[in-house]
């Protein structure tokens, strides 16, 4: 059921007060994060650091991201905790970007820096917009509204701030509504090329008929495909593949030898993108037909090429006008979008094996996941008559779509059962781990790149042991969450917390503690947390002090650092703490690590889990193939036959397969059988 705009303002305006006061946090920083979260996930950011400063001469700033590319993300906040919706004025909006953009100039222009307290937020902005006053190349303001747009704002134009090109966009009320509210839970761009370009792009139809879905070949100009990732950056990349390019970071280095060496051999020599649209316009000109417009272009295969043009553009001031790009382009309608963009992707990416690195929604692991979070029912909190789940988002707006057909009452009972503080996304999960598993630096890099080298490890680890992603697993990860969240409310209550770094010293402290533990070969008991749902009293004391010490030392950092926030994303900086282990084991009392459990514990409690998993994962194999018939397995074994992989012993495993229900394959064989199938380039067609 739809609701209005009204109804999701007094909606995201309690659940800001509810994720506020599980927090110990402003209301103000809850505002800011929540918004940007959604931005960053679906590629508008690629990260967010809070920094809220005013001054009384018109400078204001909440948060900011510099990016690997020279564009710097300054978000400012239009927020009062208001009780009623009420309207955002053009006064409104050109005052607040009045304020921001005030911020910027006084820092690249007027050494604010030197007016702020060193150790402050705003001081490690200041001070890193001026050192890195040569590479910035484009600024991005964007202003975070709890207010509805007035209609008669339709375009804010570009202008210069400081000699910087500088855009401006606003996230109000209405907008994020139908973020939230869309299908494919991504604001879907609108590309008119005879408006950006004075011309649409010649292309040729590869369908027909028109029951067939749409595609087309397109030779797109390299200069076009630059001009539109400087423009949109991650925004035109498929998920999976901006997780990919977060993973590998670097220019291909033989795309750009050949744009700079042999352009006119780059058409011959790529293989070109594969890219999805929910809409394409099409007109006949003189010269054929024409693409003018296209609606929420996602490029799944190809982001390496794009962004090696782009970089190779404005680092070595390539000439691309005698460069071309093929590309294959497929429409798919939103309501499909979730289920085959990512097969589209998946299947061509094969190559260079992004799947295995990019970690699709439905990759086995999320799916697993998923499954553990909508079965397994949470102990009831002590005092509390009712058992809850944890919702796990393997997927965006997973969570808002299990209620968007439900009604009122239903509603209440969904929540009631799925607290809102109770669920969590891809993203955190990659989180809460990493900070435990000696990865917290990834943390410090923002939630893609974490998420990005999660996926990787994530990955591999699946390959290897499929099992060890059990029950015991989700129960430990959702114990980690609710020690990640309890540490983020004890930081923010600390008397020595100055509402900066919070993230930096949550993540360092609690990997701390894992370092602290593994000396004393102890391990925190999980699944305790989890019976009570409650984080420990002893382990709250514990993170208290710990917490004050990595506050100290990283507001501290070597000579010729000033940026706070930069120096925590350093591995160094996590080497330096992790040198001072024995400091801080001094600062806790013995008798504190009475009440955790021993590393072997914790270690057989893995391996029970384990072992279950593999039973679980056999008798669902078995399952699965039993539901296939004799045909599809004689068409797998001719595929592996004239593809010449397959070997003897999985020969006589596909035998028994085509002969079901007069043989039925061991739970053993029907993993193998599953492998085949994948590897024959097949689908598991099950009917359930």
């Amino acid at each position: 059921m739809e609701i209005t705009t009204a109804e999701f303002f007094h909606n995201f305006r309690q659940e800001l007060l509810v994720g506020a006061e599980a927090k110990g946090s402003f209301q103000l920083f809850e505002f800011m994060e929540t918004v940007a979260n959604e931005l960053v996930e679906t590629g508008v950011t690629e990260g967010f650091e809070i920094c809220h400063f005013r001054a009384q001469r018109g400078i204001r700033v909440d948060g900011y991201w510099f990016d690997d590319e020279g564009v710097l993300d300054l978000f400012i906040a239009d927020f009062e905790s208001r009780n009623e919706l009420k309207s955002l004025t053009k006064t409104d909006v050109d005052a607040a970007f009045k304020r921001v953009v005030n911020f910027f100039e006084a820092s690249i222009n007027k050494g604010l820096a030197a007016e702020l307290e060193i150790t402050s937020p705003e001081y490690g902005l200041a001070r890193q917009i001026t050192d890195r006053k040569g590479a910035i190349r484009r600024l991005r303001f964007t202003l975070f509204s709890e207010r509805l747009l007035s209609e008669r704002i339709n375009e804010l134009s570009d202008s210069e701030v400081a000699g910087i090109t500088a855009s401006y966009q606003i996230w109000d009320i209405s907008r994020l509504h139908r973020q939230r509210s869309s299908r494919n839970h991504k604001e879907p761009l609108d590309l008119d090329f005879e408006q950006m370009f004075g011309s649409g792009i010649s292309c040729l139809p590869a369908h027909l008929g028109a029951e067939a879905y749409q595609s087309y070949l397109i030779v797109m100009p390299a200069e076009v495909l630059a001009s539109l990732y400087e423009k949109f950056g991650a925004r035109l990349l498929e998920q999976n593949v901006r997780t990919f390019l977060q993973a590998r970071g670097n220019v291909n280095k033989g795309i750009r030898a050949t744009i700079l060496n042999e352009p006119g051999m780059f058409f011959a020599y790529n293989n070109g993108i594969t890219a999805t649209a929910q809409e394409v316009e099409t007109k006949m000109t003189d010269a054929g037909l024409a693409i003018t417009r296209i609606i929420d272009l996602q490029i799944v295969n190809g982001g390496q090429t794009t962004a090696s043009l782009f970089h190779t553009l404005r680092r070595d001031k390539a000439d691309l006008s005698h460069i071309f790009v093929q590309m294959k382009l497929s429409v798919i309608d939103s309501q499909d979008s979730e289920s085959v963009v990512p097969r589209i992707s998946e299947y061509a990416n094969t190559q260079n094996r992004v799947n295995a690195a990019d970690f699709f929604s439905n990759h086995p692991f999320h799916v697993r996941m998923e499954g553990f979070s909508r079965r397994l029912w949470a102990p009831a909190q002590e005092g509390a008559q009712r058992e809850t789940k944890w919702f796990y988002e393997r997927a965006r707006g997973q969570y808002a779509d299990a209620q968007s057909k439900l009604s009122p009452s239903e509603q209440r009972r969904f929540k009631a059962e799925h607290p809102k503080s109770q669920m969590f996304t891809k993203t955190d999960l990659a989180k809460f781990e990493n900070v435990w598993d000696d990865h917290p630096r990834w943390v410090n890099l923002g939630a893609q790149k974490n998420f990005a080298q999660f996926a990787k490890r994530i990955g591999r680890e699946w390959e290897k042991s499929p099992e060890f992603f059990s029950e015991f697993y989700f129960k430990r990860a959702v114990a980690r969450a609710l020690i990640f969240r309890s540490a983020e409310r004890i930081v923010s209550s600390q008397h020595w917390y100055n509402g900066g770094y919070r993230a930096n010293v949550v993540v360092y402290t609690l990997a701390i503690i894992g370092e602290i533990l593994k000396e004393k070969n102890k391990s925190i008991n999980y699944m305790a947390i989890w019976g009570t749902q409650k984080v420990p009293v002893i382990l709250e004391e514990i993170i208290a002090i710990i917490a004050q010490s990595v506050h100290m030392d990283i507001m501290s950092p070597p000579q010729g650092i000033s940026n706070i926030s930069e120096w925590c994303k350093k591995e160094q900086c996590w080497i330096n703490l992790k040198e001072k282990k024995k400091l801080f084991l001094e600062s806790i009392p013995i008798r504190f690590f009475d009440d955790f459990i021993s590393t072997i514990e914790e270690t057989e409690l893995s391996r029970t889990a384990k072992k279950s998993q593999k039973m679980d994962d056999g008798i669902e194999a078995q399952r699965r193939v039993l539901n296939v018939g004799p045909d599809r397995w004689n068409l797998a074994l001719s595929k592996l036959q004239e593809k010449g992989k397959i070997t003897l012993k999985e020969k006589s495993v596909l035998n028994v397969a085509m002969q079901i229900p007069n043989k039925i394959p061991s739970e053993k064989q029907s993993i193998v059988l599953i492998s085949l199938l994948e590897r024959a380039d097949m689908k598991l067609e099950v009917e359930e």
